[in-house]
């Protein structure tokens, strides 16, 4: 009887656009010399050469905080600052969908303190970590069949700790539907 007076809500972002294709402009590639000749265009976007494109970003209400002061993952397996991002490409008649989803590193861990970059620090033991990182890949997998993960955590500085014990978890679980892929934006910016 209280669903009257519940309002379902989401934390987070959507946006819809409707874009076009452009061809009359043509790139210096395309007009290669004076003799050859004009093409002209095959593309089957020249009958409806307009797009949706929409986006949608939903925040999990499991374990939402500031940053800092929420890390790591819950005896339930819930991630820290968890975020599904939808883009959906609508053209002609037909929907594309990717999704991406994001959130702390699904092992025990905080960082302590309020100066700028405080350093992180492993919270519970690996032993203890394993049946919550489990069952945080399990629901991931439930939800999606394959997951490929990028770890983006700094792999020589003070965040390799994480790092570390985010690959030996991955490891431990050893789950073919997972896909681990290590990248250091630090060494690549």
């Amino acid at each position: 009887e209280a669903d009257f007076w519940i309002i379902p809500i989401i934390q987070g972002f959507v946006q819809i656009e409707e874009l076009v294709v452009n061809y009359s402009e043509s790139s210096d590639d395309d007009k290669s010399s004076p003799e050859t000749p004009p093409q002209e265009s095959t593309c089957v976007d020249d009958i409806h050469p307009t797009f949706l494109v929409a986006l949608i970003s939903r925040r999990s209400r499991h374990r939402a905080g500031m940053r800092y002061k929420r890390r790591g993952v819950d005896k339930n397996g819930n991630v820290a600052n968890y975020v599904e991002t939808e883009q959906l490409i609508h053209v002609h008649n037909h929907t594309l969908s990717f999704i991406q989803t994001r959130g702390s590193v699904p092992v025990f861990w905080s960082q302590v303190g309020y100066r700028y970059n405080p350093r992180p620090r492993l919270d519970k033991s690996e032993n203890e970590t394993v049946p919550c990182f489990r069952a945080h890949f399990e629901e991931q997998l439930k939800n999606y069949k394959k997951q490929v993960i990028i770890n983006l955590v700094d792999q020589t500085g003070r965040e390799k700790i994480i790092g570390d014990a985010y690959l030996k978890q991955v490891l431990l679980y050893n789950n073919a539907n997972l896909t681990y892929v290590s990248f250091d934006f630090h060494e690549h910016w």
